[in-house]
């Protein structure tokens, strides 16, 4: 099975081509540029260093979210057009889930952190238990002291990833001490190719879907939308 996997949830954006248990070909770039501008000419260049025609193609995978609402929208729209145009299925994969296949088989818990904003992160909680993921809280927008609470009861090791470590990695080390962990750069950012690793499972369990039934997760309200609600509180008063 081959299959294109995108991620532009963040500011890294990535984009990989894998036939079954191999990666062909993966591009992940971190420079600023916008998604809009990175990610069309990406998906090309995954396509032609790894000899593959867009109807080879045989599931399109996207992380769906939660993460950056623009970038989360133009990856999503570009799945959805890619899957549609082909009438090739189409699997949305949690952005915290993918994060968590970048430890594959890890024995601590695994905890994704993306900055949020507003002192919040988006995070789930995972372990690996033989060969599958395990997920001991599911995705939410949370404050990290609520984080490290809920942590603190599971009295394990935890692993933290994401852009969210740089932000709260000071607060992390000092509620956890020595149960918390980080991983390395290597391993701390979106991959596509971990988008793709995730897919493969829950296309597997018949999980995948139409372009159509492709939706972006955000777990919230965008500033926008807040500044609106807010805006139209006061004039009631």
């Amino acid at each position: 099975m081959k299959i294109l996997s995108i991620d532009t949830s963040s500011q890294v954006a990535s984009a990989a081509v894998t036939e079954d248990e191999k990666l062909v070909c993966e591009f992940v770039l971190n420079n600023k540029l916008t998604h809009s501008q990175t990610l069309m000419p990406m998906i090309d260049r995954v396509l032609k260093e790894s000899e593959t025609e867009l109807s080879d193609v045989d599931l399109i995978a996207v992380a769906n979210g939660p993460g950056s609402f623009t970038g989360l929208r133009i990856g999503v729209s570009a799945a959805k057009g890619l899957a549609d145009a082909l009438k090739k299925p189409v699997v949305g994969v949690s952005t915290l889930a993918a994060m968590a296949y970048n430890l594959p088989y890890c024995g601590f818990v695994i905890a994704p952190i993306m900055d949020a904003r507003r002192s919040q992160v988006y995070n789930a909680v995972y372990k690996w238990n033989a060969g599958e993921l395990d997920q001991i809280y599911p995705p939410r927008a949370i404050s990290v002291e609520e984080l490290l609470s809920g942590l603190k009861e599971l009295k394990e090791k935890v692993v933290f990833l994401g852009d969210g470590v740089p932000v709260y990695r000071e607060m992390i080390e000092k509620g956890l001490g020595n149960s918390a962990l980080f991983a390395p750069s290597c391993a701390n950012a979106q991959k596509a190719s971990a988008v793709a690793a995730a897919a493969k499972k829950m296309f597997d369990r018949g999980e995948a879907t139409d372009g159509f039934g492709l939706v972006p997760v955000y777990l919230r309200k965008s500033q926008a939308e807040r500044e609106a609600e807010e805006k139209k509180l006061k004039n009631k008063f």
